[in-house]
């Protein structure tokens, strides 16, 4: 039996999450039954996400419909669900699709997202459709012509991938016009009004020619009421403007109280004082409304009575909650983004609502922003070179190469809501519509059932029993909260950019270093993404949950690409997302995504993972050593060259994922398969790189040369490894050779020469590789590795390699650089960047689990 809870909110609409499970604890087609807090059974649809060696469910995944709240659920295996009152019901007439969640009923087909969409008898909208805009060449500085294309996203393929009872999802696939590919999942819930909406785009335009002006989601509005019965309502900062097509309020003459309350509330104005009655075709219409998020800081309002005609200018704010109606008392749409001030430019529009068909869109780049430019944003200096952009790496930390700075393929993937009313919301229902859009309900099991249920490799909960660990534990949330205060300080938002953080701070202009090469975004660099998920299973805290799903959200979507001559890869960090030259699949790591797609079962994160189906074929496209390297290779399918630190660490999740979630047996023997040759090596992970040969997935085992990097541990490898170890694969020599790794690392020189003959090189980020000794220390039961990995993790003392400056710093705190009287103090933490954040969370997450609380003083 699971308990499960809310993470932040409620949801009332329908709701999907995942339940982990301990191994051989559930079999596969194990039916499910929920019940709710006072033991009321609640209908439950139920799946499984992944499985463990044995076949035994390892994550499940439940979706309930549309019902009221209950604080809290009991999950049980073995029992049969109840049947639901309504489902969800999904057939095919002709060539439409028609999906009725029991409120609103769609119809699919025609080439849009949607050709009608119905409550009870009565339409509501119809053609609802994606549209786009694009220039030929950016937006100019001064004032001049710009010839814009219009075009209609054209759905090419329509698939079902659930049909209910409680959760169906649509799939469809299109492109607008010749570029722009799209995926969009819709998500109907039984007894629902409202529909979740999946928006993923894959950018594949030449940058230097193809400018972005508009990208939105269009639906037209059937509008049947007299126009002072029809309503408009946008989201502002705090609460809604509130208008009606035709006003009644502040006129000369007084409609009477009754109906000027009654407009302002959205219900039917009812009988009017004759003295308006005559005269309501002398008061004007407004048709048309926007409001436009030009930044993370403040929108504009206007609105006009028809197109033709002047706008005028409505009261602004600072962020907008991205949610809008337009309707009547007899129905209407609500429409919004989710963070749609975080990722602006985005906009919201009204059009036409004085006429029969009204018009809403929600602008997820909104036309009045300058065109998105996509170009590099500097000409090379010079770097034709290997020799000169290594000199290049030398000051300003950027990995450039001409051509790589390339954004087609990259991605992004917005969520947005559509709802379907019989009458005009209230102003609280609209309220509590724009706040499930936003932080849409989860339900979660605790901490410590899924630490219980021995998910996700070694971790542990939060412990302050002693000084030492609460001084731990103090420090992890330090760094989280200094990560979101950083955040809104530093306005880490926008289209692409949030979900992100930046790499390096410069303590001179007391600024991230946004615009020196490879010190800006972070672009998971040493695995803040982990961190972060972790932090967040430990804790339960929503705050870590969301700004996780916004990095995973990220990091996902546009570091990496989805389609091109590096679909598979992500890049290193840079000034642009994708401006590095290094193109590596330890950004495009499946671990960082496992996390988000579990708990949450979401189809898009699926689809980033499937993407490395065959990970290991990413290697033919480039060699990441190129720059560097002395012997001569070229990518060879015979004998690829695979890093035994982040690249094999990224391939062992892939191919895990892919095993315990499809049970794909080629995946299950590359992973086994490359484990076993690890062990096999003359000096194992100690090699550094192996040879695989791409047809058997299998590595030369002869190679007998020792090769360190700092790196290799910092991309999820050490996380894979004690997670496979504990899978109990049998693999021979693995376990061995990881644990002489995790002991070597930060051994004494003289213990290193006599283990292996020789001194390891390439020794760093002491605090970081700390977890690695306490791993060993944890598996073998070694008091006296267990003193030297707690000794590594505090201060280092005395050890020369140690130069990692939060190591020399005992007390963190916030230092206020500029006074109060600026908008926006400036606030530094010093020597807190992205990198240290990440191995220390991580170092003090795993060590403390792993070295035992004899340690802690």
């Amino acid at each position: 039996m699971t308990e499960l809870r809310w993470l932040d909110r409620p949801g009332d609409q329908g709701v999907t999450w995942g339940v982990p499970w301990p191994r051989g604890a559930v079999g596969r087609g194990t039916p499910f039954a929920l019940a709710d807090a006072e033991g009321r059974e609640v209908p439950v649809q139920s799946w499984v996400t992944a499985t463990w060696p044995d076949g035994s469910v390892k994550w499940s995944a439940h979706a309930i419909g549309a019902r009221p709240d209950s604080a809290a659920y009991r999950l049980e295996p073995g029992e049969e669900p109840g049947a639901p009152a309504a489902a969800v019901t999904v057939t095919r007439k002709g060539r439409d699709l028609i999906v009725g969640t029991g409120v609103v009923t769609w119809t699919i087909g025609g080439g849009a997202l949607a050709r009608s969409i119905s409550r009870g008898s009565r339409e509501i909208a119809r053609d609802v459709r994606l549209v786009s805009l694009r220039q030929g060449e950016p937006t100019p500085d001064e004032a001049g012509p710009v010839v814009r294309e219009q075009a209609a996203g054209v759905v090419e393929n329509v698939t079902v991938e659930q049909d209910g009872p409680l959760r169906a999802v649509v799939r469809l696939e299109g492109r607008h016009g010749d570029w722009l590919p799209f995926t969009v999942r819709l998500y109907f819930y039984a007894g629902a009004e409202h529909v979740r909406v999946m928006h993923t785009f894959v950018w594949d335009g030449d940058p230097e020619r193809d400018f972005l002006a508009g990208l939105g989601l269009r639906a037209d509005v059937v509008m049947r009421d007299e126009p002072h019965d029809r309503h408009v309502r946008l989201a502002g900062s705090e609460g809604f403007l509130t208008e009606a097509v035709r006003g009644l309020t502040g006129l000369r003459r007084d409609p009477g109280e009754a109906a000027r309350r009654a407009q302002v509330e959205g219900r039917p104005a009812g009988e009017l004082d004759p003295e308006v009655a005559s005269r309501l075709h002398l008061i004007p219409t407004w048709g048309d409304y926007t409001l436009d998020q030009t930044s993370a800081d403040g929108y504009t309002l206007r609105k006009r009575t028809k197109e033709g005609h002047s706008w005028v200018t409505i009261p602004a704010g600072a962020r907008s909650a991205g949610y809008g109606y337009v309707g009547g008392v007899s129905g209407g749409l609500g429409f919004g983004l989710r963070d749609f001030w975080r990722l602006h430019p985005a906009r919201l529009d009204v059009r036409n609502a004085a006429t029969d068909v009204a018009t809403a869109t929600v602008w997820l780049w909104s036309p009045s922003a300058p065109a998105m430019d996509l170009r590099f944003y500097h000409d090379g200096m010079g770097q034709d070179t290997f020799a000169e952009q290594l000199e290049g790496l030398e000051i300003t930390y950027e990995d450039y190469e001409p051509g790589f700075g390339d954004p087609r393929g990259i991605a992004r993937t917005h969520e947005l809501s559509l709802r379907f009313h019989d009458a005009t919301p209230a102003a609280h229902e609209l309220a509590a519509h724009a706040a499930a859009m936003n932080e849409p309900g989860l339900l979660t099991a605790s901490p410590e059932r899924v630490r219980e249920a021995g998910v996700f490799g070694v971790w542990g909960l939060p412990d302050r029993s002693t000084p030492a660990h609460a001084k731990i534990e103090d420090r992890l949330d330090f760094l989280f909260d200094l990560y979101t205060r950083e955040r809104e300080q530093r306005r880490w938002y926008g289209f692409w950019d949030y979900g992100d953080v930046m790499h390096t701070y410069d303590r001179d202009r007391h600024t991230w270093r946004y615009d020196i090469g490879g010190y800006a975004w972070d672009n998971s660099e040493l695995s803040p993404d982990l961190w972060l998920w972790l932090q967040y299973l430990r804790t339960g805290r929503a705050e870590v949950f969301r700004f996780a799903e916004a990095m995973s959200r990220h990091t996902g979507e546009v570091d990496v690409y989805h389609l091109g001559r590096w679909k598979g890869l992500g890049s290193r960090h840079n000034v642009q997302h994708w401006g590095c030259s290094c193109k590596q699949l330890r950004i495009s790591n499946a671990a960082y995504r496992r996390f988000y797609y579990y708990l949450t079962a979401d189809e898009r994160t699926g689809d980033l993972m499937d993407e490395l189906s065959v990970p290991e074929e990413t290697f033919l496209a480039i060699d990441p050593q190129r720059k560097v390297r002395e012997d001569v290779y070229t990518p060879d399918p015979a004998a690829l060259s695979v890093g035994l630190g982040t690249d094999w660490g990224s391939l062992a999740a892939a191919w895990l994922t892919r095993w315990e979630r499809h049970g794909d047996e080629r995946a299950r023997d590359r992973l086994l398969g490359t484990m076993a040759d690890i062990g096999a090596m003359p000096r194992r992970f100690l090699s550094g790189e192996g040879r695989m040969d791409l047809e058997t997935g299998r590595f030369d085992i002869s190679r007998d040369k020792i090769s360190i990097s700092h790196l290799s541990s910092l991309f999820g490898l050490p996380e894979m490894c004690a997670e496979l170890i504990g899978l109990d694969l049998e693999v021979p020599g693995f376990e061995e050779a990881w644990l002489e790794y995790c002991r070597l690392y930060l051994a004494t020189p003289e213990e290193q020469e006599a283990a292996v003959g020789q001194r390891l090189s390439g020794i760093s980020l002491i605090q970081a590789h700390s977890r690695l000794t306490a791993y060993a220390a944890a598996r073998t039961g070694d008091a006296d590795l267990a003193a030297w990995a707690w000794r590594k993790f505090r201060l280092g003392e005395g050890d020369q390699l140690n130069r990692n400056p939060l190591q020399h710093q005992e007390n963190w705190e916030l230092t206020l650089v500029d006074g109060p009287e600026v908008p926006h103090p400036v606030r530094e933490a010093p020597f807190v960047s992205t990198n240290s954040a990440a191995q220390y969370g991580l170092a003090a997450i795993h060590n403390l689990v792993l070295i035992g609380k004899h340690l802690i003083e």
